[in-house]
């Protein structure tokens, strides 16, 4: 279908007296955005014919010049299009589709106080929308303090809309579990942010390429009205920069359905191609670590008797990673500085300097003939001064020692992260504000140098720059595995069906999947505990996606049962392909997965608390071949509760024209290999 674009004058009484709109439409035609200059600059978009956005607002407002809001007309547009196909060095896929169709809007004014001209770039794909500011040099805006952002999405009914969300600008980052109201009962909240209309319409919002800028989080200003709300510096100013800048681009995907969501590049298509040039050092690849026996107590990070990180350990995991084909061991709790409460550490933490009874050398040296690489480990409880001042010496010694990938850690409440400014005083801020969101960047540049990869925990939200820095190998910014552990409450059995539709919007999580034993804190409902069946620790590998995925287990567990483990040590990190099969927000979920460079399809099945069977047409395998099905799935007494372990591990021949019928116990699951034969 042939691009819509069109410009229409309609006379109005003031601000001027003529108002313009202008208009582009998605490659398939069925997103239509509208840009209108009434009153202020603003915009709306239509999906099928259905109102999505209202009309909502855009403009920057200054601490020092006049505001980009009354007043400003659209002066100019510009128009083109795109359609290419990229690749992707690791990831969900390897060959990604960049199809969009682009505006470029000038908005001007004639007021002579300050800044005359900002301009809006929007492109339009199939499955939604970005837009973002270019403000260009001019008279009167050379270093620019914002202090607002005027962007809204005004919803249609938002007391018949249905939202996934978790809270923003709160103390625990974004490890919360997730809420699920209509949109008017929404507060301020995090991005990736889901809902759906009455029309059965799945929206999310976010935004890509967040670099040298606040992290927008949205605040409800009234009913269905969201308005971009973003991160403030410690001074309360939201940015700090100088023109020209461009923001980061405000993401709209849009999809008829729950599944059209999961299916997106929107994200990754508004990103930068890859800056760091041969990245073949990347590894995606499955891990196991010390890090689990912490968290159930059975090991500490700081010294002493039960001190988790010591050589004699760390070596024995690396003979059981060698035995069973894992490619590296995080070690957590090496070096100095974790001694008492690690949480308010962030000034003695030494990341060059190991316990005594850790020898960093001859444990690498030991991996190195074993065939297994050390995972380096950085925790800064939230003094990020304290590990920039190091951070060149630390790395070059992961650097010598081998270590291609290391899990950087920001543990503080929101709001204080530690940072020592020019002029030696202590100032406290966000995790996500822009500050840190240099900071961040800055660890995976530095970390570039010595050709490491970094997973960040604690860290700031995804937005894509995985491939413009394809090192930024995954992070955490969900609750994950460990509130499992010691979480009251735990996750609930629809957190790993909510994530696919919201945080994992975004990018990869190392969530750490894996647990075999459900009952170190005993079974039943109450207790701390992965609220799952087996199956669905298993399935968890194929739906929760991460270029790293680690068996978080202590090894003892999986020796136990080795049955059940092999499809861990099967299941690849690198995918030539991924498709979204079945699933709805918070009830259910199915993907399948080819395996990078070969044949194979991996399956993950996965349900909330409510059992369920699914139908599952396996069209997705390639039509001239004939597949061993290896299902791992849930048992027929199985249940959450009380019977997590049982499950039936079967083998049939199948082909593309097939179906297989999954029954799912309740927080249950499934996990299938499709072994092409």
């Amino acid at each position: 279908m042939k691009k819509i674009m069109l410009s229409l004058i309609v006379l109005l009484s003031s601000p001027t007296l003529f108002a313009q709109t202008l208009k582009v439409s998605s490659p398939d035609g069925k997103i239509v955005l509208s840009v209108n200059d009434d009153k202020n600059p603003n915009y709306a978009i239509n999906f099928i014919g259905e109102s999505i956005i209202k009309p909502s607002r855009l403009g920057l407002a200054f601490k020092n010049t006049i505001a980009f809001s009354d007043g400003f007309t659209i002066s100019a547009h510009q128009e083109k299009s795109a359609n290419e196909i990229w690749q992707l060095p690791w990831g969900e896929r390897k060959d990604v589709t960049d199809h969009h169709h682009e505006l470029l809007v000038t908005f001007a004014t004639n007021n002579n106080n300050g800044a005359k001209t900002f301009n809006v770039r929007f492109r339009l794909f199939n499955d939604g929308v970005g837009f973002r500011y270019e403000v260009p040099k001019q008279n009167g805006l050379d270093q620019v303090e914002i202090i607002n952002e005027f962007t809204e999405f005004t919803l249609n009914n938002p007391k018949k809309s249905t939202a996934w969300w978790i809270p923003a600008r709160g103390w625990n980052r974004y490890e919360y579990i997730y809420n699920t109201t209509d949109v008017a009962s929404v507060d301020r909240a995090h991005t990736p942010f889901t809902f759906k209309l009455d029309s059965n319409t799945h929206i999310s919002i976010h935004e890509a390429a967040l670099v040298d800028y606040a992290a927008m989080t949205l605040n409800q200003k009234r009913p269905g009205v969201l308005k971009a709300d973003l991160t403030p510096w410690s001074d309360g100013i939201l940015v700090k920069t100088k023109t020209d800048f461009k923001s980061p681009w405000r993401t709209i995907q849009i999809s008829k359905d729950a599944v059209g969501l999961l299916n997106s590049d929107l994200i990754l298509n508004l990103n930068e191609p890859n800056k760091l040039g041969d990245v073949s050092w990347v590894e995606p690849a499955k891990y196991v670590g010390i890090w689990w026996g912490m968290h159930i107590n059975a090991n500490t990070w700081g010294s002493g008797e039960k001190h988790g990180a010591t050589t004699s350990e760390t070596m024995r995991y690396i003979d059981f990673a060698a035995e069973h084909g894992f490619a590296g061991v995080l070690v957590e709790g090496w070096n100095v500085g974790w001694d008492g409460d690690w949480f308010f550490n962030g000034d003695v933490f030494n990341f060059s300097k190991a316990y005594d009874d850790f020898d960093i050398a001859a444990v690498s040296a030991y991996g190195k003939k074993k065939g297994v690489r050390l995972i380096g480990h950085h925790e800064t409880s939230g003094n990020v001064t304290n590990y920039r001042n190091q951070m060149s010496d630390a790395y070059a010694l992961y650097e010598k020692h081998g270590v291609r990938q290391v899990k950087t850690g920001y543990v503080a409440d929101g709001g204080d992260i530690k940072r020592i400014d020019e002029k030696g005083i202590i100032r406290k801020e966000w995790h996500d504000s822009q500050f840190m969101v240099s900071e961040y960047l800055h660890s995976v540049t530095e970390a570039a140098k010595h050709k490491i990869s970094i997973n960040t925990h604690e860290p700031i939200k995804d937005t894509g720059l995985r491939r413009t820095y394809p090192n930024w190998i995954s992070r955490e910014g969900a609750r994950g595995q460990e509130f499992n552990a010691w979480g009251t409450p735990p996750n609930p059995p629809e957190h790993t069906t909510i994530l696919p539709f919201t945080r994992m919007l975004a990018g990869p999580m190392d969530f750490t999947p894996g647990i075999f034993d459900m009952s170190f804190n005993g079974l039943g409902d109450k207790s701390n505990r992965p609220q799952t069946t087996l199956a669905k620790q298993l399935a968890l590998y194929v739906v929760l996606y991460s270029p790293i995925q680690m068996a978080a287990d202590l090894p003892k567990n999986y020796q136990a049962n080795l049955a059940a483990f092999q499809f861990i040590k099967d299941v690849p990190t690198n995918w030539q392909e991924s498709k979204a099969i079945a699933g709805e927000v918070g009830d259910y979920v199915v993907f399948a997965r080819q395996e990078r460079g070969g044949d194979d399809w991996f399956v993950g099945a996965l349900t909330d608390e409510k059992a369920r069977t699914l139908t599952l047409k396996l069209d997705f395998l390639d039509k001239n071949k004939r597949y061993q099905a290896q299902i791992y799935r849930d048992g027929k007494n199985a249940e959450w509760i009380n019977n997590p372990y049982e499950m039936i591990i079967e083998n049939k021949q199948v082909t593309a024209n097939d179906e297989l019928v999954l029954p799912l116990a309740t927080s249950g699951g499934a996990a299938i290999r499709f072994k092409a034969l």
